[in-house]
């Protein structure tokens, strides 16, 4: 992506599609019923604008009969207004609803395609709360700016609009200087335009740095809540080892930075309220100083001033737009930015910048149905180099162990086998129209019925209850079957060994082609693992095994075993045939 990458610019690239997609035949209806009901504010704006001026007539002719022609027209005109309004907001929060749906979609569609939501993790460690960033900061960058357009065509024809009143109505304003007398031709119209330039300017400068302080405030609390939630994944960990202190020190330490962001921010606000209120002070005093000599010589009624004032005042409102925005324009641009930084992450991806030309692992189709690895290399994202170049076959049926110390990158190997890892090179063909199924060390069980976890991520399937309990019975989870139509948060429920029985009776049930396997027993104790790698003579006799594991008694279930080899250039892989594969 180009370094000068406009936030704003690749925000609405991607916002606006919602008008041009498949969601462009509603979008453009919602936005048409907007801007109608934007048009009827205006005129209700004027008629409530030309009833003033005839009711302050009125009473400038203190004739009760004239008043009370003018009053019975406001019945009519609240309905009317309020009716408007209604429908203006009703209007507005649909096309927000619809605006921020679509955007949403497109986020989190990109996020959770070809694992997106996994390599962020290491090739944007520096981008925290991508799922804050969908959901609040998603939010913020659509809702405000419907507002924000809302209000500026709002502003933008209601200047012109009341403008035109002001020259129809004040007129032109006549003065002497020496024996010349000069005439200035709307000059409440031209008055309204040069206040508001100059208070806009002023706001302007003092407001701009609030784009910087509101990013780095909502950085900071994205940060907090990001550290907040990793100590609560990893609470029973902390507990055990009572780490209470230290992470109640480090969450401190996080808040710190947000109260420093915050007093940041206050000062900027204290400039920009200062600007404002000012302001506010003194624009509805301008219109009464400039019309009053006109009232005062008679040329114009009261109801004329009262028109004008209101007129004047209308414009000034629609001109200072700006000024009175600027706050929640800042807070906009700020979540913007970093829901384009989401945006802009991703994008590396499609235009292979987080992971280099030519540097990518490929997978192709073998052909027999054995696994090959040809001239395969792994890195880590920064760069590091985690496997040599290394070349290997898997025969069909075939049950292979990968070993080694800790830390060798025996788990990357694992990944890079199940697609997770396109850091490196070379190739890796696998047999066509074969299941692979991967098993970690800790599975995921998402929320659901029991049923569904077993299942998982295979939902629509169907198998009957006889089925599943007989899995369960198998996988020693005999005693959950009665409840396999419960619902509970079985992540937080089971234990270590008990999800990865789970993760067993998902084989029994999927009976894959492939089964990859990181530490899949290693929550086990002996005798278990014995049952469940058993299942690999049974039901899964036919699939081809790749499994990491530290045990020695690992070593009694596989053919052969790969042993990795810290080296400089990365890891090597020697091929060491095992008793079972001897025999």
């Amino acid at each position: 992506m180009p370094a000068n990458r406009s936030r704003a610019r690749q925000f609405f690239k991607t916002a606006c599609q919602f008008w041009t997609g498949v969601t462009g035949v509603r979008a453009w209806i919602q936005t048409a019923a907007v801007l109608a009901c934007v048009g009827a504010q205006i005129s209700v704006a004027v008629w409530i604008n030309n009833w003033n001026r005839q009711f302050f007539d009125a009473l400038e002719t203190r004739n009760p009969s004239a008043i009370w022609e003018v009053v019975v027209w406001l019945p009519g005109l609240v309905a009317v207004a309020a009716i408007v309004l209604s429908a203006l907001v009703v209007s507005r929060m649909a096309l927000q609803i619809r605006w921020r749906q679509f955007l949403t979609t497109t986020l989190v569609g990109r996020w959770v395609s070809d694992q997106h939501y996994y390599h962020l993790q290491n090739s944007a460690p520096d981008l925290p709360a991508p799922e804050y960033r969908i959901a609040e900061d998603g939010r913020l960058a659509i809702e405000p700016l419907v507002e924000f357009v809302i209000g500026l065509v709002t502003a933008v024809v209601s200047a012109l609009t009341f403008a035109t009143i002001l020259w129809r109505v004040a007129g032109s304003a006549n003065f002497r200087i020496g024996t010349i007398e000069v005439e200035i031709p709307s000059y409440m119209a031209l008055a309204a335009i040069a206040y508001a330039g100059m208070t806009s300017y002023a706001a302007y400068v003092a407001g701009w740095p609030l784009v910087k302080r509101i990013a780095g405030k909502n950085e900071a609390e994205a940060r907090f809540r990001a550290d907040m939630t990793r100590m609560r994944e990893n609470a029973e960990s902390i507990a055990l080892i009572r780490g209470d202190a230290d992470e109640r020190l480090s969450l401190m330490h996080g808040y710190g930075r947000v109260v420093s962001k915050w007093f940041a921010l206050m000062r900027q606000q204290g400039i920009v309220a200062l600007v404002l209120n000012a302001n506010s002070a003194f624009f509805p005093i301008v219109p009464l100083l400039l019309i009053a000599p006109k009232y005062v010589s008679g040329a114009v009624t009261l109801g004329a001033v009262m028109q004008v004032v209101a007129a004047f005042m209308a414009v000034q409102a629609a001109l200072i737009w700006f000024v009175d925005n600027f706050l929640r324009l800042a807070e906009w641009f700020a979540s913007v930015e970093r829901v384009d930084e989401l945006q802009e992450a991703l994008d590396q991806f499609n235009h292979g910048i987080a992971i280099d030309p030519g540097q990518t692992i490929k997978f192709g189709a073998s052909a027999d149905d054995g696994i090959h690895i040809q001239r395969l290399s792994l890195r880590h994202a920064g760069g590091a180099s985690v496997l040599a170049r290394t070349s290997l076959s898997i025969k069909k049926g075939e049950r292979v162990l990968i070993g080694g110390e800790s830390g060798v990158g025996k788990s990357t190997l694992i990944r890079a086998l199940a697609g997770l890892w396109p850091w490196g090179g070379g190739t890796i063909d696998f047999p066509l129209n074969q299941s692979v199924a991967f098993v970690p060390q800790k599975p995921y069980l998402p929320l659901g019925s029991l049923r569904s976890v077993l299942l998982y991520p295979h939902a629509t399937r169907s198998p009957s209850d006889e089925r599943l309990i007989a899995v369960l019975q198998r996988c020693g989870l005999g005693d959950m079957a009665p409840r396999l139509g419960e619902v509970s948060p079985w992540d937080r429920e089971l234990s270590g060994g008990e999800r990865q029985r789970i993760a067993f009776a998902r084989l029994l049930i999927q009976i894959p082609d492939i089964v990859i396997m990181d530490e899949a027993t290693s929550a086990l104790d002996e005798e278990s693992q014995t049952s469940l790698l058993t299942l690999f003579d049974e039901a899964l006799q036919h699939a081809t095994l790749i499994s990491v594991g530290h045990r020695a008694s690992l070593d009694d279930f596989h053919d052969r075993k790969l042993i990795m080899t810290k080296a400089i250039g990365g890891a090597t892989l020697q091929s060491v045939p095992l008793a079972r594969g001897l025999a």
